[in-house]
């Protein structure tokens, strides 16, 4: 409420200021006009052009946003930076950041400091730019590093390379040159090369019978079926069981408070039935 009343008298001060304006402009327009070379007695106070009405700049909600973006968190004003080094990809001055976002770095220390440190931000000499996990430039680029991870590699290491890095990946999935397998969120998705050498053709009798064998559900049936073939397992699920349910076992045994009885440090009352601190005699 008390914004609303300020914004309204200031309003009622520029309408005010208008007329004002309006009426010496108009009793300037009325002066009697004076001949070259002929000084009026009143030459102090005249004016060779007439007042222009002064127009007042109706900008105030924007300078609202302005106040708003400066007095907001550094962690606020950061990324609005970020989002535009990473939507445009191209160097900024401090300068030019303050025209696009009303962010003042060189106003704000901690903001300066914490874009420099930043690892997504690089900053050479007074431009500052988007700095990727991996700088690629196009699809080409993409498939080489691929190639080049023999475990494969996150989807969002890359994913911020340019910006349409994940429809490049999505092609190289459609034509079968690269793997994009899904994990438990989209944080664990990997993209693998699709080595041409171990492209081969499987039938489908062979794919029937391996996807309708059934595995056994716990490891330890697991691990015994391995034995029965003579593979040794790389896990043992009975020694991890066990050292959980020790540990386990241990951790309560601790968190239970030990229960301190009687001693002579022990503070006492009812000292007038001293048959029932007897203990502490013997």
């Amino acid at each position: 409420m008390a914004l609303n009343e300020r914004l309204n008298k200031f309003k009622q001060q520029q309408e005010r200021c208008q007329t004002t304006l309006s009426s010496i402009a108009a009793s300037q327009a009325l002066m009697p006009k004076v001949a070259p070379g002929i000084r009026p007695a009143n030459a102090l106070f005249a004016h060779v052009k007439p007042l222009q009405p002064i127009k007042f700049s109706d900008d105030t909600e924007r300078l609202q946003h302005i106040n708003s973006i400066r007095k907001s968190t550094v962690g606020a004003q950061m990324k609005l930076v970020i989002d535009l080094l990473y939507n445009t990809r191209q160097a900024f001055t401090a300068e030019q950041i303050n025209e696009a976002t009303y962010v003042d770095i060189h106003g704000n220390k901690a903001l300066f400091d914490s874009l420099r440190n930043n690892p997504k931000v690089k900053l050479d000499g007074r431009h500052f730019s988007y700095k990727p996990t991996h700088i690629l430039s196009g699809r080409d680029q993409l498939y080489s590093l691929i190639k080049k991870q023999v475990d494969g590699i996150l989807v969002e290491e890359v994913k911020d390379a340019y910006p349409s890095v994940l429809e490049d990946l999505q092609a190289l999935k459609a034509s079968g040159d690269v793997w994009w397998l899904s994990g438990t969120n989209s944080q664990e998705d990997t993209a693998h090369f699709n080595d041409p050498r171990y492209r081969i053709t499987v039938d489908i009798d062979l794919k029937q019978l391996f996807r309708g064998t059934e595995l056994p559900r716990d490891m330890l049936d697991i691990e015994k079926e391995l034995k029965k073939i003579g593979e040794k397992p790389s896990t043992d699920t009975a020694k991890r069981r066990a050292l959980a349910e020790t540990h386990g076992a241990t951790s309560k045994s601790k968190a239970r408070k030990k229960q301190r009885g009687i001693t002579s440090r022990t503070k006492l009352t009812n000292r007038h039935l001293p048959e029932l601190f007897g203990l502490l005699s013997t």
